[in-house]
């Protein structure tokens, strides 16, 4: 896996997620990129990814930020929602 400060170096910008339920909010905060299992296939975002709405199929999301423990932090999900917008991306279970 690429070091997180490498990442910085060559210009990743972080970017605001939000993984919630209705009535649970899993993870909301920055992150370096987070990997998802879309519909048709698996998807990586980064900070100023292009607008895009995808349904999420069974799998594992994968945060990466440098304020995790290890750098990152898994969710395992039976679907979703995923939004992206210019300003970061929310996730719904």
């Amino acid at each position: 896996m690429e070091s997180l400060e490498l990442r910085s170096v060559l210009g990743f910008k972080n970017m605001k997620l939000v993984i919630a339920k209705v009535d649970q909010v899993y993870y909301d905060g920055e992150c370096q990129s987070v990997t998802l299992p879309g519909a048709a296939g698996e998807l990586t975002v980064l900070g100023h990814h292009e607008p895009l709405i995808t349904t999420l199929k069974e799998g594992i999301i994968t945060v990466r930020a440098a304020n995790l423990e290890n750098g990152q932090i898994t969710f395992p999900i039976t679907k979703g929602l995923l939004e992206v917008r210019s300003d970061g991306a929310t996730v719904i279970l």
